[in-house]
This record gives C-alpha cells, structure tokens and sequence, in this order.
C-alpha cells in the first residue's frame, strides 16, 4: 500500500467512523497498520471505534500504542481520556490522573481553555480521593492563570468560592498546608467580592469564621476575623457569640474578655453561652454564688461546653460544695469525651479539679477515685500541684508512707512552693505530731499568705496542740479568724470560731452566732445546725432556733436531717403539741429506725396525745434496742396498770427492780 493509499484508508477510515459504522472503520485502520504498524493515526481511530464498540482493554492498548509512535500528539491523550472517564472502574483514577496531568503539558501552550477545563476535572477527581493538598495546589494554579490572562474580579471571586467549596468541608483530614490554602482562598474570596457589605459576603464570613474555629493554632486569626465581621455587621451576633465561645474556651479571661461577655449578654440575654459568659465573669468577680446561678441556667441551654462545666465546678469549690463540683467535673469530661490537641489542657484541669472535690468529700472511696484521676493527667509525676494533690489523695486513703514519700521529693524539688510544705503538714497534722505541723503551715502559709485553707489547718494545729495554745486567742482563734477573712464561704472556720467561743471563751450568744454563720454556708453541716439551735434554746431563743429547725425540714428528704426532726419534736413535746411532736420523731427515726433515745421521745409524744396502745408499743421498741433504758421499761410497765393490765404490769416493774432500785417502779 503506496502512501496514497494509506492516506485514502485514512480517509475512509475517518469517514466510517463519521457514519458511526465502527467495524468498518477497523478494517481500513488494520490494513494500514499491515503497511506502517506506527501509524499514529490509525491507532488512534482503532482506539475510537473500539470504545464505541465496547472494547475497552482493545481501545486502551490503541491509544497507548499511539502514545508510544508520538508521546507529545494530542489525539490518543484525549481518547484515553474520554475511555478512562466513561469507565466505572476506580482503579482507573490513577490512570485518568496521570492522562490529565499529560494534558496540562500538552495545553499549557496552546489552549489555556482546555488547559483550565482538564485542571478542574483533575481537581474534581483528587478531591474523591482525598487528596486534599493536590487539589488545593491545582486551584491555586488555575486561579493564577486566569489572574495573568486578566480575568474580571467577578470571576476570579467565582474561582475563589469554587475552591473554598471544594475543601471547607474535608478540615478534618488535611494537613497544615492544605488549610493553609484554604483559609487564603477565605481571604481572597472576601476581598474580592463586590457587594460588602451584602448577604453573600455576610454568609462567606460566617463560613471563613466556622472554618477557622477547627484550627486551634489559628486563634490570633479568628480573633480579627470576629473583630472585623461585628464592625461590618453590628447586628448580626454570631461573630460576637464565636469569639466569646474563643476565650472562654481557650481560657483567656483578660478584661477585654469580659467587656464581650457583657457586650454579648446586653445583645440577648436569653443566650445560653451569654449567660454561661455572664456566669464566668462573675466568677472573676468573686461573686461566686450568682456565677453557679448564670452557669447553671447558661448550660440548661448549652450544655456541649466542657469550659463551663469546669468554671460551674470551680465555682462551686469557691463556696466549698464539693459534691456539686464532683458532679460538674464529672459532667465535664462527659462531655468532652476522648480528647487530644488544646482540648486535653481541659481535660487535665478537670481532672485536678476532680481529684481537689473529692480529697474534700467524705465519701467512702474518695480517695482512691482522687488517685485515679490523677493518674490520668498527662505528665502528672512532672507537675508539683499534681504531685501535692496526689499527696494529699494517699493521705486520706491512710497511706501515709506513699504520701511521705511524694512530701520529702516535692520539699527536695519544689522548696518555694507553698503546696509542698502544706502536704508535710498534713501528714505530721495526722500523726499528731503538732510542733512539726505548726512549722510546717507557717512555712506554707509565708510562701502563700492569701489561703485561707493554711491558716483554718494552723488553727486546728493549735486547737490540739494543748490546752494552752487552745485557749491562747493569739494562737487558735486568731488563726480561724484570718481564715474567715480571707474566705467568708469557708464554713468550717466560722464552726471552729464557735467552738472556740462556746468551748473556750463561754460566750454562748457570740459562739451561736458563729454557728449559725457555718450552718448557713454549708447546710449539709449538722455539727453546726445543731449547735445554733442548742444554744439558742439555752439562750431561750426559741424564734431563731425554730426558724433554723423549719427551714431544714422544710427542705430535707425522707429520710435525712435527724437532728432537726428531732430537736424540733422535742420542742413540740415541751409546748404540749403532742401531734406535731409524734409526726416530726417519726420523720426522724425514718433517718434512724435504730435510735432508742428516738423510740423513747416518741413514745412519750403518744403518750401525751392519748395514745396509749402506740406509746406503748413505742417504749418497748425503745427497750429492745438498748435494755438500759430503765425510764421506757417504767412507762410500758405504767401504760399496762394504766389498761388495767395488772399482771404484766407487775412483772414488769418486779424485772425493773431486780436491775436497779428505781423507787417509781416500786411505787408501781
């Protein structure tokens, strides 16, 4: 075949597959390969009509054999192309990546429209491989291009947008260059907009701030783009809940913080991160009890913020109600989950702050839950106020060698630090060795004058010490003073005051005082409620003993505030109200089924009502569980005489008098 004759099977060729009769078309290409097997175009149309023919491995290995006569000819690209990109296989991908990637080349010159076609098709497909980088780099290419070709901002911002949609949604997966690119394309999309302000530039911000907040290393970033979204927009809120959001979780709590928190709770009030911003500034304030108040209420309505739980704990360790910052910590970590990166400084703040609530509860178990979650703070054996705390937690568990051990390591590496001669304390504190006790808090307390908890522990120091630097107001009182200055939530100070005052000094009215200050603290503090309404009784105050013994009962389960039920049955009993006196024993021996003092009370409450069948049953209870009680025998041995039960009667006063000479019951 002359080349005449191969240039008319060309043609024929060509004009075959025009006609869509494919079949045809390869027996004109076949012939011509017989007399040249490089003839490129002939490979190419075997390529073409074997596709159409649904031959695809055939087509393939045309077109490739028409790259290898002519690596830098169009034709067999874009065929290979077309074949890989109808195919549903998707071990294709890297093939059709590599033909676009040829394709580039080959327009890079000669059609810079194709050239951007083929780039965003290439894009497209690294973008369903996840192959974020690639396509942020192929973005900023074809935006560099249309850039050089003099493209109007309108479509350069179009381009910018298409890139943003093609990453913003994968952050999770990319690296640190890709969002790189993908916070500039941010910027260059906002900049390059034409209406500002307007809705679409509104939306992009918000989506450039939504964006910046899953990079944590990008605060100083997120921060501005908040800071100029709120001039741009004043009315709009979202960059202002954001940037409190920021602060509040990376824990910066300057006053320019605190001036947005206001800023964001005078906007909407009813916003729960506004009034958990509301909750935090006051407890920066130190107004702690109206901070649980705002954290509580904000969190009802936000309650995916691990920070706030920590802040509601914190507060609450501020007016010592530990069991409530237990909860909150534990709330917090709930929350937070598995954790890495920035969110793991929370994680060990809480931990902290758990093991802190748990040291102070008196919980069985406490101890070895404080010890645990301290072992989970990362680099614990590397921080001295983890060390301290652990000190403390083996302490209480009655390990006192273990937490030895971490005193004299912290006094050996930590000498200046408050904490390490405060756990020293404690331990001699335990031993009862005072001398050494009190030399150590006063070395705590001149490296950290302000806690109020170091002075409380030196006053119990001298409280035990002797008689003589009990009575010593320059030694025990003075120092539970100090306590309750620098703390005026600290509970247990204002008990010892009183302590101090009943025990010591016998100024009952000024010890009454002190206790009801306690009690009022701290409600869960029997020692103190009961000691307020004892000694009001004494001091015949009965309107403040019974305005303390109602509001407890008022607020106590079934099944709690013993004393108050008690106290307040007896007064019942005195003033000769027997029904409400039956009604509040019996609310407190569902407290304590067991108390026989209890048992006995009531059944004098029965017996003073007329009862006589339940007063009775009620004493012998009472003598069932303590035979010693003679006074309950003598009243169920008077109530049977009294039911003209003469024998039992008899008997039972004979059985008081084998015991004891107890002239009533020989009078009965």
């Amino acid at each position: 075949m002359s080349n005449k004759e191969v240039k008319a099977a060309l043609k024929s060729a060509r004009e075959a597959i025009r006609n869509k009769d494919y079949k045809e078309a390869l027996k004109y290409c076949k012939a011509i390969l017989k007399q040249d097997k490089a003839n490129y175009n002939a490979w190419v149309f075997i390529g073409l009509s074997a596709a159409e023919l649904e031959q695809p491995d055939k087509a393939k290995g045309a077109y490739k054999k028409a790259i290898e006569y002519a690596p830098d000819q169009l034709l067999a690209w874009q065929g290979l192309a077309n074949l890989y990109e109808k195919s549903n296989q998707t071990d294709c991908r890297g093939d059709l990546a590599e033909v676009y990637q040829k394709l580039l080349e080959l327009y890079k010159s000669s059609d810079k429209q194709k050239w951007c076609d083929v780039c965003k098709k290439l894009a497209e497909l690294y973008h369903q491989e996840k192959k974020y980088l690639e396509v942020a780099e192929l973005w900023q290419k074809l935006i560099e291009t249309k850039e050089e070709e003099g493209a109007e901002k309108t479509e350069l911002h179009q381009l910018w947008k298409k890139k943003i949609q093609f990453l913003k949604d994968s952050t999770q997966d990319q690296d640190n260059k890709t969002g790189q690119l993908l916070l500039s394309a941010f910027e260059h999309a906002l900049n390059s907009a034409d209406a500002v302000p307007g809705e679409d530039h509104q939306r992009l911000y918000k989506d450039f701030i939504q964006c910046l907040t899953k990079f944590p290393q990008e605060a100083t970033r997120l921060e501005k783009a908040c800071k100029d979204m709120m001039v741009l927009y004043p009315a709009v809120n979202y960059p202002l809940e954001v940037l409190c959001l920021h602060f509040l979780q990376s824990g910066t709590l300057s006053e320019e913080t605190l001036d947005y928190f206001s800023k964001l709770f005078e906007v909407d009030a009813s916003n729960g991160l506004a009034i958990i911003s509301c909750g935090v500034k006051c407890l920066q304030e130190k107004k702690y009890r109206e901070a649980i108040k705002n954290l509580n209420e904000g969190l009802q309505k936000t309650s995916q913020c691990p920070a706030a739980w920590h802040y509601l704990a914190e507060a609450y360790m501020r007016v010592h109600r530990h069991r409530d910052a237990l909860q909150s910590c534990n709330k917090a970590l709930q929350v937070l989950g598995t954790v890495e990166g920035p969110s793991l400084r929370w994680k060990n703040l809480i931990l902290q702050l758990k093991a802190e609530a748990l040291i102070k509860t008196a919980d069985a178990g406490a101890a070895e839950e404080a010890i645990k979650a301290l072992e989970q703070v990362a680099d614990a054996s590397s921080d001295p106020m983890v060390l301290a705390l652990s000190g403390q937690a083996y302490l209480k568990k009655g390990l006192t060698d273990e937490a030895s051990k971490i005193s004299q390591e912290l006094l050996l590496s930590h000498p200046d630090l408050a904490e390490s001669h405060a756990l020293e304390g404690f331990i001699h504190y335990s031993q009862k060795n005072y001398e050494q006790a009190e030399k150590s808090f006063l070395n705590a307390i001149e490296r950290k004058a302000e806690s109020a908890v170091y002075h409380e522990q030196l006053g119990l120091t001298y409280w035990f010490m002797s008689d003589e630097t009990r009575r010593d107001k320059g030694k025990a009182l003075t120092q539970f003073l100090k306590a309750a200055k620098l703390d005026s939530n600290l509970g247990s100070a204002f008990r010892y005051m009183g302590n101090y005052y009943r025990d010591v000094a016998g100024d009952k009215s000024r010890a009454r005082g002190c206790y009801k200050k306690a009690f009022e603290l701290d409600g869960a503090d029997e020692e103190s409620g009961t000691a307020a309404v004892d000694l009001s009784m004494e001091l015949d105050d009965m309107d403040t003993a019974l305005s303390v013994l109602n509001e407890v009962t008022a607020k106590a389960y079934t099944g709690t505030a013993k004393w108050a039920w008690l106290r307040r049955g007896l007064y019942y009993l005195r003033i000769d109200q027997p029904s409400k006196a039956v009604s509040d024993l019996q609310a407190a021996l569902r407290a304590d089924p067991k108390d026989a003092n209890c048992w006995e009370c009531l059944g004098e409450a029965y017996l003073s009502r007329g009862s006589y069948m339940t007063a009775l049953k009620s004493f012998r209870k009472a003598t069932e569980l303590n035979p010693e009680l003679t006074y309950s025998f003598y009243q169920a041995a008077a109530i049977e005489q009294m039911l003209c039960k003469y024998e039992s009667a008899i008997a039972a006063y004979q059985q008081i008098l084998k015991n004891t000479d107890y002239v009533p019951a020989l009078k009965g």
